[in-house]
């Protein structure tokens, strides 16, 4: 796990940080790993905690939140996998939250399989979130216990993916975008012949979306 603090506190100062200042969870993708993300942070927020973790499955050179058995499968991972994945990844935040009397708001950021957990976070817990960003990532196929309440809530969420991705076919997106557009209050774009990456374009996009709905 990495950490990253505004610029005004300390190393020692994490539970004043959490405790005046929202928190940014980020998720990286398959065979990535915690310091992935973090170069973007600066980018995305200024005055935020930001915490980027590490998956807990060996994959490739880094880690990864489920396997992928073959390529064809990289968009619908073991529902029960993404599930104790997601378990972890609750817990942890609970054990941080603790160290604050009153967090700040949460918003989480994933890549590809990292952006699978954000939506398999928001859909069990719906309520913890202020906002979440998919950068090339895809839903879980199946139900979860949350689905109503997300519907309910509609959490701020960000969805972007190139046209040209070659991991992830266009209809795992189109998947995605109809889930989330009726489970959420989604913000949406394709990018022109953008693969399985981020752009400088949706980088700055992101950036004014988590100013608008987790740092203002």
């Amino acid at each position: 796990m990495v950490w990253t603090l505004p610029a005004r506190f300390g190393p020692d100062d994490l539970a004043a940080a959490l405790e005046s200042r929202p928190l940014l969870v980020l998720l990286h993708g398959y065979g990535a790993d915690e310091g992935d993300l973090t170069g973007l942070a600066p980018e995305l927020v200024s005055d935020a905690v930001v915490a980027s973790l590490r998956a807990p499955l060996p994959a490739q050179r880094g880690y990864a939140w489920f396997p992928i058995e073959d390529a064809a499968s990289a968009g619908s991972p073991d529902p029960a996998i993404a599930t104790a994945a997601t378990a972890g990844v609750l817990g942890w935040l609970e054990r941080v939250l603790a160290m604050a009397g009153t967090p700040g708001p949460i918003g989480v950021l994933g890549f590809s399989q990292g952006g699978a957990m954000v939506t398999h976070l928001l859909r069990n817990r719906p309520e913890l979130f202020r906002c979440g960003v998919v950068l090339s990532g895809f839903h879980v196929p199946g139900p979860v216990a949350g689905d109503e309440a997300l519907a309910q809530i509609r959490p701020p969420v960000f969805s972007g993916y190139g046209s040209a991705d070659p991991l992830l076919p266009p209809e795992v997106f189109a998947a995605t975008t109809a889930f989330l557009t009726s489970h959420t209050a989604l913000t949406v774009t394709e990018y022109p012949g953008l693969g399985h990456g981020v752009s400088t374009a949706e980088v700055a996009a992101v950036a004014s979306f988590l100013r608008t709905h987790l740092t203002s």
